[in-house]
């Protein structure tokens, strides 16, 4: 996790630090919706690869955002879900649904 001081001023670069890349954003949205096991994760997401969606889910969980639960099972299960900090992401997504779903309608109708 990032110190306050590592952060940048801007409170909008400090979101696009945290969140702005594409696979973060799209393992977010889908854990918005349940918790996910890894290779659940990694078919879901389309061309995600293993290093990226593991170096992702580490990132998100050192900063907060998603809570990593091993359950002690032979073989061991884990799931990945998102911390209540997580959760407070949520209406920025919802908007980003938004505005995309009023781009692409607009594209359709000129």
């Amino acid at each position: 996790m990032l110190t306050k001081e590592e952060l940048p001023a801007c409170p909008v670069a400090t979101t696009v630090e945290l969140i702005g890349s594409k696979w973060k954003l799209l393992i977010i949205r889908n854990l918005q919706v349940r918790p996910w096991r890894f290779n659940e994760l990694k078919k879901e997401l389309d061309g995600i690869s293993q290093k990226v969606l593991t170096d992702s889910l580490r990132s998100l969980e050192a900063d907060g955002i998603v809570i990593r639960t091993v359950y002690p099972e032979v073989p061991p299960r884990v799931e990945y879900s998102l911390s209540e900090l997580g959760e407070s992401l949520r209406p920025i997504l919802d908007s980003m649904a938004a505005w995309g779903n009023l781009y692409k309608a607009k594209l359709a109708n000129p």
